[in-house]
């Protein structure tokens, strides 16, 4: 990404409701598939600006947490934000010796230009132990392709089928995939739509609305944790287990 979109997401992804509601789906995912023991060795595969990695280090205080992401700008910000061991290098090449993690998550990367899907999944799996879980974000649906993608470097957008074949052709098993962002979806089509050449929505709304967002989208994982899922949404969580 250019490094305006990593100065506004450092800047937001704390307090942003977006971000806040990725990261508690992200590590609730991860119970749910682990057990939930948290002394653990984890890697944010494309840790971006750190926020994630700060998330972990407050919700699983005993793991050791690293971070690698390509950017050097990104990687520095995410050092100094999360004090994580943070690495520069490639999540289709990843620097790291085989069984090194108990669990890998990678939020919003395999959509980005440069990094090829089927081979990063394949380094990820490398780098778990056996029984290590990892949990990924992305895009939903190609259609769905616009400005704020082509702003924050996505080139593609994905299926819930098409990530579980992504996820069995690597080698990984007990798949889940599910859409969240279900609530609000309708709102994003039609902004998304609407301006399809607009900017990058990465930014802080009006406080009310912030909060409003927030409790839509904890509303919607309280349902999740019921096991009530939703046919749509505009992103895909899923994780998989290595055997």
């Amino acid at each position: 990404m250019e490094r305006g979109e990593y100065e506004r997401m450092a800047a937001v992804e704390e307090q942003a409701w977006w971000f806040r509601g990725l990261h508690a789906n992200l590590i609730a995912a991860w119970r749910r598939a682990s057990g939930g023991n948290d002394a653990l060795a984890l890697l944010d595969a494309g840790c971006g600006t750190g926020g994630l990695l700060v998330r972990l280090g407050s919700s699983l205080p005993r793991a050791r947490r690293f971070g690698i992401d390509l950017d050097p700008l990104a990687a520095s910000l995410a050092r100094a934000k999360s004090h994580a061991l943070v690495a520069l290098g490639s999540v289709g090449s990843l620097p790291f010796a085989t069984g090194s993690f108990d669990a890998i998550f990678s939020a919003d990367v395999l959509c980005h230009r440069g990094v090829e899907p089927a081979a990063s999944l394949s380094a990820m799996r490398d780098c778990l132990k056996p029984g290590g879980v990892l949990v990924l974000n992305l895009p939903a649906y190609r259609w769905l392709l616009s400005g704020h993608d082509h702003a924050v470097d996505n080139v593609r957008r994905f299926g819930r089928a098409e990530i579980r074949d992504l996820l069995r052709d690597a080698g990984y098993a007990k798949i889940r995939a599910v859409y969240w962002n279900s609530l609000l979806f309708p709102l994003m089509v039609l902004q998304r739509l609407t301006h399809p050449h607009g900017a990058s929505d990465v930014a802080l709304l009006p406080g009310v609305v912030e909060r409003l967002f927030a409790a839509i989208v904890g509303f919607e994982s309280w349902l999740g944790g019921r096991g009530i899922r939703l046919p749509f949404g505009g992103s895909i969580l899923a994780t998989a287990v290595k055997p």
